[in-house]
């Protein structure tokens, strides 16, 4: 019961200093909220991605180009993949499934007034059956409309079709692609994102007829291979690598020019890479709790010089050390907490917020790891805000304290 009058007390003297409580309880919400609403990107982007990993299966290697360096310095990527790999790869390599090349580069593509500016991907009839791709209308391209250099087929997504098209029907319209002319073969189902690729804003070429006729290059930006048998993905990848140095004639000892990779690599990678930004972003957001902790501390010692009679007559009407610096304790302890359940609400509408104004560039997620380790830092660096101005308080000799003018 005491404790509660303590407790009590404590939260009328902030109600008494009510604008300068409202001030220190700010810099803590606007910490919690710097660590909720990154930490919301940072985990939307990271889920975004495992998702689109998840849906390709674990037997699926990546072949992409090395970086090229010059004087030790990188320079780009190796201009060194082409077409005629992936044929050997399929020929010579039993444990292949299926293969397709990927080229890719952002266009417009055009139907009379209307336009929209999307990553346009050539390959092969492989690639769908790879990703498992499912058509609302129409059909996805022929081998023999994959291997040709003139054949101006495309396959749209969802979105593209119905950004276009507006409900009418596609199949068998003309588009412009950069400034060529192709002809609409199939619109893929709505399905987002599929791997690497967000199906529904893409636009599929002939891959020799999008080298030839849109981006004007020789080289593949990837070979995306499935192997017949999850099992064996790592004998597979070494007959890969095994096949493509020989092919592209890299002596024993050199260093390759590609990289391969499986999806447990990528992965790894990308975990570092987030785990990285996470480092800074929870150190930015840490500055910003560490701020709203200084200004709790200057506050609460301000609170205490002013009370300073008051201390003196609590402690002459036999209210112990103990008790002094409890009080001043919660009142340290009720304004982190309070500001730390702002901060949460803030930096999720914050979050919310971007994501609503940014769709499908942004995308959050807030696990409850998130919420409940910024609430425990709020409490914790309102407690150690709060020690020193307490224990002040508590030292306070009581005569001293009734002469206080």
């Amino acid at each position: 019961m005491f404790l509660i009058r303590l407790f009590i007390t404590a939260l009328r003297s902030l109600d008494t200093n009510f604008l300068r409580s409202v001030l220190a309880t700010l810099g803590v919400v606007i910490g919690v909220m710097s660590v909720i609403s990154a930490m919301s990107i940072l985990e939307g982007a990271r889920k975004d991605i495992l998702d689109k990993f998840q849906t390709l299966g674990s037997n699926v290697l990546f072949v992409m180009p090395a970086e090229k360096k010059l004087a030790g310095r990188i320079v780009g990527l190796a201009e060194t993949l082409r077409i005629n790999d992936v044929t050997t790869l399929k020929s010579e390599c039993p444990e292949i499934d299926l293969a397709a090349p990927v080229v890719f580069a952002p266009q417009i593509i055009k139907y009379f007034s209307k336009s929209v500016r999307v990553p346009v991907f050539g390959t092969t009839h492989d690639y769908a059956a790879l990703n498992g791709y499912k058509l609302d209308s129409g059909r996805f391209m022929s081998p023999e409309e994959s291997n040709a250099e003139n054949n101006a087929v495309a396959v749209l997504g969802y979105s593209v079709a119905d950004k276009l098209f507006s409900g009418m029907e596609p199949i068998g319209q003309p588009v412009k692609i950069g400034n060529k002319g192709f002809r609409v073969i199939g619109v893929l189902r709505k399905q987002g994102a599929v791997g690497m690729d967000d199906v529904d804003n893409s636009v599929f070429v002939p891959v020799r007829t999008g080298m030839k006729r849109i981006l004007r290059q020789r080289y593949l930006h990837r070979i995306v291979i499935k192997s017949r048998d999850p099992q064996r993905l790592n004998q597979c990848e070494q007959e890969v690598r095994k096949i493509l140095r020989r092919a592209h004639k890299v002596r024993a000892g050199e260093e390759e020019d590609f990289r391969i990779f499986n999806q447990q690599q990528m992965l790894t990678t990308f975990n570092e890479v987030t785990t990285i930004f996470a480092a800074v972003f929870y150190s930015i957001a840490g500055i910003s709790l560490v701020v709203g902790g200084i200004g709790i501390t200057n506050i609460m010692l301000v609170s205490v010089t002013e009370r300073t009679r008051e201390i003196g007559v609590r402690i002459a009407v036999g209210a112990r050390r103990g008790d002094i610096l409890f009080q001043f304790m919660v009142e340290a302890l009720v304004i982190s907490t309070v500001g730390g359940a702002g901060g949460v609400l803030m930096g999720l509408m914050f979050a919310s917020g971007l994501e609503a104004i940014m769709p499908g560039v942004i995308q959050t997620h807030t696990p409850p790891k998130v919420i409940v380790w910024a609430l425990t830092v709020a409490v914790v660096v309102g407690l150690a805000s709060g020690i020193y101005p307490a224990y002040k308080a508590s030292r306070k000799d009581p005569v001293e304290a009734l002469r206080y003018e």
